[in-house]
């Protein structure tokens, strides 16, 4: 049975985050782990990864939509942890966060030819559509085990994820 954590600055529910994974797979165990990261604040979300992390048994696999840079060239990538643990979100800083108190064994950027929900016809029109149709359907692919790791798409070096700015 897979958990899938959600994080995100919108300030309310993920309903429809929630909803693409239970279309993805029913018996998934979803928690909402917060909505209410300061908006496009990489830094607290990386810290509330790092406080989170270690409480889950591996395998859970946490998504993090907190983006300044929706709409940008940013890689959307998912990240396997030392401890097993795996992070769906934009490369834009939290990895880093997160880099710097937990051990990040790999990165991959998400190949959205294969991991992109593609079932909703209003995508463009919404601004929760990278949350919903990349991460939260990539995270739910990965934590039912649909996907493995390393199906989530081309690898890159850790070395290469996005710094944070604190």
């Amino acid at each position: 049975m897979g958990y899938i954590l959600i994080q995100t600055d919108f300030g309310g529910t993920s309903g429809a985050m929630t909803g693409v994974c239970r279309i993805v797979d029913p018996t998934l165990q979803i928690f909402e782990l917060t909505h209410m990261v300061p908006k496009f604040d990489v830094c607290a979300a990386g810290k509330n990864l790092v406080e989170t992390i270690p409480c889950w048994p591996s395998g859970t696999v946490f998504v993090s939509v907190v983006d300044p840079g929706v709409g940008t060239a940013r890689r959307a990538c998912a990240a396997l942890t030392e401890s097993g643990h795996i992070i769906v979100t934009p490369d834009n800083g939290i990895l880093d966060v997160v880099r710097k108190q937990i051990a990040i064994r790999e990165v991959r950027e998400i190949d959205q030819n294969i991991n992109r929900y593609k079932g909703n016809i209003w995508s463009a029109k919404s601004e929760i559509f990278h949350g919903r149709d990349v991460f939260a359907y990539c995270g739910a692919r990965l934590a039912s085990g649909t996907i493995s790791f390393e199906e989530t798409g081309p690898e890159y070096p850790v070395s290469e994820i996005v710094k944070d700015t604190e």
